[in-house]
This record gives structure tokens, sequence and C-alpha cells, in this order.
């Protein structure tokens, strides 16, 4: 059977008059050569769609997968170059944010000043590690390393390397006013299941770990390195142990704990909590939400019985680890080469596979782009994103939003109670596109040209310090939770609202002259999928207002439970490495989002058809150049280690278990025949179809 059935094949469900064919001008929006047509798209539609493109690619050496989403960084990274060498070739006037782009960049580029310097930028928290000779001292140095590096609703990012990170939103049940919640952190590796897991991988990941702990602090010449590691290892097993797993992190009940600041002595004893929070900032606040409980419970308890020593080791390593690795931009730090070949060599490598770290002139600009996104952004999207493009994709968020609308109102099983709720909550969703409405003052941010570790840790302490600043301030809802040079998209449950950064509204996601049929199923679908996380496992708990609220019907609920575990159980029987399973439960909002997301961007797709059949382009009908093109939104390759990290701490499945979303939509089996007995085939009724 042909993989790819021409527009008037026997497809059971094929329109009764052909459709006509494009002019040859016309472009599908498909990578053809990219599809494998020996592939049955019923067997693998990942790997029909992307076969023959993964068969011929070779991931880079200085990146642990690569995908669809590459491309659009790659593209971002260009014009953020493009941009940097303008500014700094303008010599910009002192305070002013093309000042600080360049100061930065340059910083961050003057290898021979970073080899000079040392550890000196690291001198002032090493002296204050040094001094720690009590509890208190211990907890205003925990206090003092607290930053805002976590985000569990937006970002959905669980990690940070200090004990602490703190989360800045509105309340879950307050949504007139910020509040701050305390999350677990502490782990030098990504998860605890890295500390506690018996698996081979894992035992061997650990082995690596406490090597490269050693030899991270044999290179800043403190004695006693392997017997320290060993501590450190243990201490960090502890606090594993203590860790809620990521989806209890996710469970937004779970995590609604507002704990008086007086109860935290009584609650998590071990701490000294008054020590902790005047030196975080966060004493002035009455109340504190405790995400994790028993985990803030836990480590608060391993703070007051661990040794001193103990405590100070941990702390000499990680602020080490933290100078010579960005998380946020998943490379090298700033510390000299030793130092940052040393963190790649474990970071990079054993946790993801990658052999070779990434061009120092590619850091800096991720650098740069991440500790000044506003003022980066503010230039990204004035020259990069054209306000055609800003109104075609507002247009096409309106015609899903009222897929969505219309998809409600059709589902059978939805009292008419629960669908006015609904409606109402999409009907009121703000949406920003390309860019915010208000940009970051970053006046206060002192960035120098001549120290590249300093800029960043300033640049950290600054993202704190404005976080801080909004508690007892009025909400601003319209708040943006990414720099338009970001490459991905997001709802924002607390805010009822979606961003659609300038940077993923770029071919081969949207592209202005391009087919409606790969628009609605690239950028459509993303679209799609993120007013969906509207009305996904969590974001379905909160109302119109951003309210953690039960607006549903019993009757109503009990159904959208068991459709949600139906679909978890679909996505758990996916094994994308020998014995790991993808986690359905994990992926839950994901996966929801993705198979919603993509039935209303295809009733979108059709309705803008205006009763129409669309014409066949490089011999496809409409339909399968809408699905193609959601197949290669995910086309990606991944290293191992990569992927078994993703498997394991990430909400989201791999890309090519996302590719198969397909198999839910009835369209698609029309589009291209799939039959019982193929492999993605499910009967009508075991096709999950939750919105």
């Amino acid at each position: 059977m042909a993989a790819c059935k021409p527009a008037s094949n026997d497809t059971a469900n094929a329109p009764a008059t052909p459709a006509a064919t494009a002019p040859a001008t016309v472009s599908s929006g498909v990578d053809l050569a990219g599809i494998d047509k020996s592939v049955k798209p019923g067997d693998d539609f990942d790997a029909y769609a992307n076969g023959s493109w993964r068969k011929t690619f070779e991931i880079p050496e200085d990146r642990s997968n690569y995908g669809a989403f590459t491309v659009l960084v790659e593209t971002a990274e260009r014009r953020n170059a493009e941009l940097i060498a303008q500014l700094a070739a303008s010599k910009p006037a002192p305070g002013t944010d093309a000042r600080r782009i360049a100061d930065f960049h340059a910083a961050y580029m003057d290898e021979a000043g970073i080899e000079q310097r040392g550890l000196e930028p690291l001198k002032p928290q090493l002296d204050a590690i040094e001094a720690i000779a009590s509890r208190a001292d211990l907890a205003r140095a925990l206090g003092a390393s607290v930053r805002a590096d976590t985000d569990p609703l937006n970002a959905t990012n669980f990690y940070t390397d200090n004990l602490f990170g703190v989360f800045v939103a509105q309340g879950l049940q307050d949504p007139e006013h910020y509040v701050a919640s305390l999350m677990q952190g502490g782990l030098g590796m990504p998860d605890r299941e890295y500390y506690l897991s018996g698996d081979k991988e894992m035992v061997e990941t650990r082995n690596a770990y406490e090597t490269y702990v050693a030899a991270m602090l044999k290179q800043a010449g403190i004695a006693d390195a392997e017997k320290k590691a060993k501590s450190i290892l243990a201490l960090e097993t502890k606090i594993a142990k203590a860790h809620a797993p990521v989806v209890d992190s996710q469970d937004v009940h779970k995590a609604n704990n507002p704990w008086e600041q007086a109860a935290f002595a009584r609650k998590a004893p071990g701490m000294d909590w008054t020590a902790f929070f005047a030196a975080s900032g966060l004493a002035p606040q009455k109340s504190i939400v405790a995400w994790q409980p028993r985990a803030i419970t836990g480590i608060s308890k391993l703070v007051g019985s661990e040794p001193l020593p103990a405590w100070q080791d941990y702390l000499r390593f990680h602020a080490l680890d933290h100078g010579a690795w960005n998380a946020a931009t998943r490379g090298p730090g700033e510390l000299p080469k030793a130092y940052a070949d040393l963190a790649f060599g474990f970071h990079g490598t054993t946790l993801s596979g990658t052999p070779k770290a990434r061009e120092r002139s590619k850091r800096a600009l991720d650098a740069t782009s991440a500790a000044l996104g506003d003022a980066v952004g503010k230039l990204y999207a004035e020259k990069y994103f054209p306000a055609s493009s800003k109104a075609m994709v507002e247009e096409m968020v309106r015609n899903i939003l009222a897929a969505f609308d219309e998809r409600v109102d059709s589902l059978a099983w939805m009292t008419p109670e629960t669908k006015a709720k609904a409606r109402d909550k999409a009907k009121t969703m703000r949406v920003g596109v390309g860019y915010p409405d208000a940009w970051r003052d970053y006046s206060t941010l002192e960035i120098r040209p001549d120290d590249a570790l300093g800029n960043r840790l300033r640049a950290e302490l600054f993202e704190y310090q404005h976080q801080l600043a909004k508690l007892g301030q009025p909400v601003a809802r319209g708040e943006w939770w990414m720099t338009p040079q970001t490459v991905n998209a997001v709802q924002l449950p607390l805010q009822n609202a979606m961003n659609f950064p300038a940077a993923i509204l770029e071919k081969p996601f949207f592209d202005p002259k391009a087919d409606p049929a790969s628009n609605y199923g690239s950028i459509g679908a993303v679209i799609g999928h993120e007013i969906s996380h509207g009305f996904d496992d969590t974001g379905a708990e909160f109302d119109a207002q951003g309210r953690l609220s039960n607006w549903w019907t019993p009757e109503d609920a009990r159904h959208f439970r068991e459709a949600t575990k139906k679909l978890a159980a679909q996505y758990s029987a996916y094994e994308p490495l020998p014995g790991l399973h993808v986690n359905g439960e994990l992926t839950s909002g994901e996966n929801i989002a993705d198979v919603s997301g993509l039935t209303i961007a295809y009733m979108a797709y059709r309705k803008s058809l205006g009763g129409k059949e669309a014409p066949v382009i490089d011999g496809l009908t409409g339909d399968q150049r809408f699905f193609l093109a959601y197949g290669q939104t995910w086309r990606s390759k991944i290293r191992d280690a990569a992927l078994r990290q993703r498997i394991l701490t990430d909400g989201h499945a791999p890309a090519a278990q996302r590719a198969q979303t397909v198999r839910n939509v009835d369209a698609w089996y029309d589009a291209f025949g799939a039959k019982p007995g193929e492999k993605l085939y499910l009967a009508p009724a075991d096709r999950v179809k939750i919105w």
C-alpha cells in the first residue's frame, strides 16, 4: 500500500468531488524529502513523516538533540549575533541597555581576563561559607543563596541547585495578590531518581558525579577532595530522599500549603527560619506557600542535624559548580577553562551525551540573552517581527479559540453548566503574540565589561529582587514569562493567559506565505496546545480569573479523570529506551494539550477553507499536509543520555511519541487510511477525546 495516497485514492471518506490541484508554484510547506515512504503511517507516523531525515541527519557534536525547534533556535541565535555585533560597533552610551548588552557579551568573550581572575569572582561566596560557625550562620548562607529560579506552573521548572528556590506569582486561591512559594532544591543531579534508582545507568551516573565533585574540589585546591566528594554525595542522597517526586510537585492541590512564617519553626524544625528569611529577603511576608511540605520539613531537619563542615563542603562545591555551569543556558559557565571543562564533562557529556561544548561565541549569545532577556528581546522584536505576522497569528489564535468554543459546545458528555464555565474561561484568555506590552527596566543592574561571572551572579540576584518587589504590589495580568527571542510558547494558568514569542513564529512553524494546512498543522497545533493547557489536568483546576477552584460538576469531573487516565495509559505503553517507558502520569498535562490542541487546530483549519476542499499540492491533500506538518514539528534526534533524563524529569513526552498524537484524531485515519492491525490503529472507542 502506498504510504501517502493521492487525493482521488481509495480513502473511505474521501470527498465526492476531487479537489483541484494547486499551481506548481505553491509549496506544500512539508519537507517531502524527509518522508520515509517505506513506513506505513499507521504503523509509526513519526518514522513515516521524519524517517528519511532521521536516517541521514547527524546530531551536531555540540548538541544533545536536534529537531525542528533547533532550527528556530539557530535562527534566533544568528539574529542575536547580528544585533549584538551592531550594538558593540555603535559604541553605546554608558547606562543604556545597549551598553549593558555589549558589556555583558564582551565580558563573556574575554577568555584571557576570565583565566587571569580565576576564582576571584567567587571570593565573597567562598569567604562567607568559610565563616559559617553556627546553625544560624548556615541558615543565613542558605537564605542568601535563594533565587527565583523555579517555576512550577508556567515554565514547569522544578529544579534549582540552591537548597530552596522561590516562585512568586498570584496566590492559588487569591489571584488579586502575589504570593511567594518555597520549593525544594539542593541536588547537583537533575532529579531524586538519579540518587535513589538502582538501575545500572543511574549507579554509573552517581559514580561519575562523585568523581566530578572530587575533581572540582581538587581543581580549587581543596584538601581531601575524594573524602569530601563522598560526603557531599551522601548529603545530597539524604536531600533526595526528602524530595517529593515530580508528579507530586505538579499537583497544585498538594502544593497549596500556605504556612504562616511563624509556623515554619514548628512544622519544619532544624533550620533557623528567622535567620533564613531575613537573609533571603522574605522576612516581611506573613505567609509563604510550602510547595513541597514534606521536602521542606525533611531538608530543614538535615540543616539541623548534619555536621557544619559537611554543609560547608557542600556549599563550596555548589558555588564552584554554579560558576562553572550555567543551568539557564545548559552550557559551561564563566569560571576558567579547567573548571568549565570539568563541568561540561559531567553536565554535558555524562548527563546528556553531548561530546563537545558549544563554541564560546554561541554560549555568549545564550548567556547574554538569558541575563538581559527583555533588553535583547525588545531589539529582536523591533527588527525581526513585522506587524503583519503579528496580525496573522492573532487571527489564527482567534480562529482556534472559536474552534475550541465550538468543540466544547459539541461535547455530549459535558453538562451545560460546566460548558458555560469552560467557554467563559476561553473567552477571557489574554493572548500575547510576539512581545510584551511593557519591558523590564534594567537601569539598576550593574554590568561590567571585565567581570563575566559577576555579571551573571548580579543578573540572577537582580531577577530575584525583581520578583520579591512584586510582593504587595497590584497583580500585572499582562506580564510575560518568556522573552521574544525564546523558541517556545506558554500558557499561564494563574493569569489565564498565553504568550507566543516572536522567535517561534517563524519557518518551519509559521510562514506568512505558506499553505494554510501547514501553518495550522504546525503553529496552529502549538496555539491549540497552549489553549488546551488551560483545560488540562492542571489548567482545569483554575477558573477564568486564575483562581484554584472546582468549577466542574461531579459527573463531568469523573468523566474527565477517566479520560485522562486512559490517555496516561496510552503514553505509558511507549518504550523509547529498552526498559524505560514514558511516564504517562508525569506527562499527562502535555499529552492532553497535544491531543486537544491538534483537534481544535484541525477544526480551525477546516473552517478556514470556507466549505471548500483544499487543493492538492505536491501530491498531498490538505488534510495530509496538515498532519504531516504536525508530525514534522516533532522531528527530532536525541542522544540516549539526554532522552533518559527527559523521560525521568520532563513533563513532556519525547518528541517521537508526541508525533503519534495523531492516532487519537479521526481525520488522520481518513487522511492516511490507517487500518486495524497497524501498530498505531485505535478503534474509534479507544481514541481519547478529552476536549
